[in-house]
This record gives C-alpha cells, sequence and structure tokens, in this order.
C-alpha cells in the first residue's frame, strides 16, 4: 500500500505552500489535514527528489566564489578575493577596483585591539585614500614594517611606509607608531650598530604583537618599480637582480619564483625591517596585487609563506588557475 509522504502530489504542494507562499509548517498541517512530523518529511524528501533547489547566492562577486575556492585550494591560501574587471576599464579603474575591493575586505578583517603592520606604496596609498569612509567603533594600532626616513618622495606624494601607517590610522581609526630609519641602508654593519639605539628597537616589540600584515606586491621592471622611483635600488642593479631570476618584491625584499630571498642578500640584508621569519608567522599576511603581470611574483611570495590571503583581479586569478 503506497504510503502518503510517497505521494509526489502531496510532496510538491507542501513545497509549494512553505515555499512559495511561505506558509508556517503548522499552516500546512492544518489546511491539508496532516500531522507536523508529515510535512516535516515531505518537505526534505522535495529537497532530496529535486522538487525543490536550494541556490545560495554570494551578493559581493558571486560569479567568483567558485573561483576563490579553486584558488584557495590549489595554492593553499586561507582566503582570495577577486576583484572584477570589466575590458574597457582604464589602468586607473583597476586600480580604483582593486584598491575599494581591499578596503572592504580590511574592515572586516581587522579586529578591536588589532596590531597591524604595513608595507609602503601606492598600492597601500589608494587603499587608504578611497571614497568610502565608515565609522570604526574599535581600536587599532599601525605599525610600518620597515623605516621610512628617506629625502625621496615619488611624486607629489609620500608613500614611505611612516605615512602610509599614518594614512591608515587616519582612514580606520586608532593610532600608529613610526619607525625612525631609513629603509635601506649603505652599508649593513652600520644598519646593525644603528637599530641597537633604544631609541629606534621598540619596533621590534610592536612586530611580535602583529595580527596581520598588509602589503602590496612589486614587480622588478623599469619604469613600474617603486623601489627604483623611491631611490632604494638603481636600474642597473634592478637589471641585475632580474637576470638572477627576481620576479617581485613584498615587505622591501626581492625572491625568485619558488619564493627563494637568497640571490639578492647583498641588498636585502640592508634592509631595516621586520625580520622575514618574525614575517611568516604573522597570523593574517594580505597580499595586494592584480593584472598577469603579477602572477610570477604572487606566486613567489606565496611559495614563500609571505602571504597566506590575496587580494587580485579576475586577469591574475585566470592566469594562476
Amino acid at each position: 500500500m503506497k504510503k502518503i509522504v510517497d505521494d509526489l502530489r502531496l510532496i510538491y504542494k507542501c513545497c509549494d505552500l512553505y515555499y512559495t507562499d511561505q506558509m508556517t509548517q503548522q499552516s500546512i498541517c492544518d489546511s491539508l489535514g496532516l500531522s507536523r512530523a508529515t510535512v516535516s518529511r515531505m518537505l526534505k524528501l522535495g529537497r532530496e527528489q529535486g522538487i525543490v533547489r536550494i541556490e545560495v547566492i554570494n551578493p559581493i562577486d558571486f560569479d567568483y566564489g567558485k573561483m576563490e575556492k579553486d584558488l584557495e585550494r590549489k595554492y593553499g591560501l586561507k582566503e582570495v578575493i577577486i576583484v572584477d574587471n570589466q575590458p574597457l576599464d582604464t589602468y586607473e579603474d583597476r586600480i580604483q577596483r582593486l584598491s575599494e575591493a581591499s578596503f572592504e575586505y580590511l574592515s572586516h578583517l581587522f579586529k578591536d585591539g588589532d596590531t597591524i603592520g604595513l608595507a609602503m606604496g601606492y598600492t597601500l596609498y589608494n587603499v587608504a585614500n578611497v571614497k568610502k569612509q565608515y565609522e570604526f567603533d574599535k581600536q587599532f594600532l599601525f605599525v610600518p614594517l620597515f623605516g621610512g626616513i628617506s629625502q625621496t618622495k615619488m611624486g607629489k606624494i609620500d608613500v614611505q611606509a611612516n605615512q602610509i601607517a599614518a594614512s591608515f590610522a587616519q582612514k580606520f581609526g586608532g593610532r600608529y607608531v613610526q619607525f625612525l630609519a631609513p629603509a635601506v641602508f649603505s652599508n649593513e654593519e652600520v644598519m646593525k650598530g644603528f637599530l641597537q639605539e633604544k631609541s629606534v628597537n621598540y619596533i621590534y616589540d610592536y612586530f611580535k604583537k602583529l595580527n596581520s600584515v598588509v602589503m602590496g606586491i612589486g614587480i622588478p621592471e623599469r619604469g613600474g618599480s617603486t623601489m627604483v622611483s623611491a631611490g632604494y635600488i638603481d636600474e642597473k642593479k634592478l637589471d641585475e637582480f632580474v637576470e638572477r631570476g627576481a620576479v617581485g618584491d613584498i615587505a622591501l625584499r626581492y625572491f625568485n619564483k619558488e619564493g627563494n630571498t637568497e640571490p639578492f642578500r647583498e641588498f636585502n640584508d640592508k634592509v631595516a625591517s621586520i625580520p622575514l621569519d618574525q614575517l611568516k608567522k604573522v597570523e593574517n599576511r594580505v597580499g595586494i596585487g592584480g593584472g598577469v603581470e603579477k602572477v610570477n611574483a604572487i606566486k613567489g611570495a606565496i611559495r614563500a609563506q609571505f602571504i597566506n590571503i590575496l587580494i587580485t583581479d579576475v586577469d591574475c586569478a585566470q592566469k594562476m588557475l
């Protein structure tokens, strides 16, 4: 004898009343003369048999949800955020989209009481200067990851680490400290002696407390390198590093496609910065970079474990997959 819960017509009617007419289960019971257990069972059968299909839509960039998961799995990343870009977008449009998405994500990532390390460069400058603004009822402390004293300005704006920390404090609220040292020294021994001074080495206590770091991902190309425009390295040395296999820089350290920094120690060891081993231990290591030209640099930064959260655009994401 056919059971009532096997009646497809009745299963459909229950599901239609529940999902389309938004009736409660008790109302359906009263209307159809069924028990609560029977109605509940029929709603479950409706899903199992495909009568009801439930689709979850991500309201933010929902088209890229699967791609984000694929990148997370392929590269072992904690999280990936993919930003849309349109065929007719200008370079400025793409930067704006990436910056706005980064600001939105960081607004949720930063927690009350967090200590946050920041690199330098136009990428972070743009994030701190997006038009969006929220009122944050939280206390943040922003810390430059390396020294930010220099006579060189890149154009009309200052994008060195100390200024970036100040800009983030103004944008997100909270406080910032300064790393009162040059970013790059001409002599490693001079740097070591300088960093032993109490007026400077307090910064290393803050490095131990970092909950998150936010960094742009640079590439070693003439005319487009922030490192060159800042005066930290000249084009001749940059070309030499490219010949040795340099594909990118992060937190002022060069690395190759495998994430190895050793071939560039002559420069890297003269950077007054958070130690790389300590950087890799920070819970949230956010790297921001878009465009297919950044693919090798991003891969190298991931392999080196410099970043475990990536904010990028769809073109770069597709190339990485």
